[in-house]
């Protein structure tokens, strides 16, 4: 493993553990040329998956740009950073093991963290269909909000059939 600081790839890891339900594995390394510590993250990857965007172009799936969509519409809510890695992982996992071919459709993405995040959390849903669906009219939140059912206090929210939603 290169060191981030001087480039040697000359460590040793000095602690390992288990994270997020086993699916991922952090290592605490050393670097013995300039002594820097930093940690590294090792997850298993069944394949390589590519996403085929609505434009037709060709895009390797980005862990990091899944979280990052995910944060952003869970932003100033209740959800942990280790919830969205979970919701990550979930989606991640589901992708390979769910679909035959490696390429799988942003549409198929999207509506996989839409379910999520409708069980998550209904604001950062709304948030997140909101822009990954271009609202541009207020008559737009109207429709997805009449779709969500209303919840009790601490009930679970009601899965919405993927058809009523797009």
């Amino acid at each position: 493993m290169r060191c981030p600081y001087c480039n040697s790839t000359d460590s040793r890891v000095t602690d390992s553990r288990p994270d997020i339900e086993d699916a991922i594995i952090r290592r605490r390394r050393v670097c013995n040329q300039c002594g820097a510590k930093f940690t590294t993250v090792e997850r298993v990857q069944m394949r390589d998956l590519m996403v085929r965007k609505n434009s037709g172009k060709l895009e390797a799936f980005d862990r990091e740009k899944l979280r990052r969509s995910i944060k952003l519409a869970c932003r100033n809510r209740d959800v942990g950073d280790e919830q969205i890695e979970k919701l990550v992982t979930s989606i991640h996992r589901r992708l390979e093991t769910e679909t035959a071919d490696d390429t799988v459709s942003s549409a198929l993405v999207g509506q996989m963290v839409s379910d999520s995040l409708l069980n998550l959390d209904p604001i950062a849903f709304v948030r997140f269909v909101s822009v990954y669906r271009k609202f541009s009219r207020i008559s737009d939140f109207k429709k997805i909000l009449d779709q969500i059912p209303e919840a009790d206090e601490g009930a679970a929210v009601c899965k919405l059939p993927k058809t009523s939603l797009f």
